[in-house]
């Protein structure tokens, strides 16, 4: 069973680059998990995505920007790990508050939207 916060409109913020790139939420996850766990590969096995699919998001966002969004160290007693930079870090900050912005400038057209929404049945009922 569906909660109600499953069957809200909700408006998803992805930002087109004029060269193809994207910056999305699927991105801002990856790089808010690999601040928590100190690490690209156990980020992405967090999101159920191979080590590769993350390393390549990783280097596509470093490359997206003027500075890196994530650093990634090397050998050590742990094997090494990643970490954002304080530029990643304020990319994640800045895209979470467009995403706040968004939903606030939009929730009076969202609610027309749901009040004008035909009712959806499930199979079976």
């Amino acid at each position: 069973m569906k909660s109600a916060t499953e069957d809200r409109l909700v408006p998803i913020l992805r930002i087109s680059f004029p060269d193809n790139d994207r910056l999305g939420r699927g991105k801002m996850e990856l790089l808010e998990r690999i601040r928590e766990t100190g690490s690209i590969s156990a980020a992405g096995r967090a999101m159920d995505m191979s080590y590769r699919r993350a390393w390549l998001l990783v280097s596509e966002l470093n490359r997206m920007f003027n500075e890196p969004v994530v650093e990634s160290q090397r050998g050590g007693q742990k094997g090494g790990g990643a970490a954002l930079t304080p530029f990643g870090g304020e990319l994640v900050e800045r895209f979470r508050n467009m995403e706040r912005a968004l939903r606030s400038s939009l929730a009076g057209d969202l609610a027309w939207l749901e009040s004008n929404r035909a009712p959806r049945t499930v199979s079976g009922e």
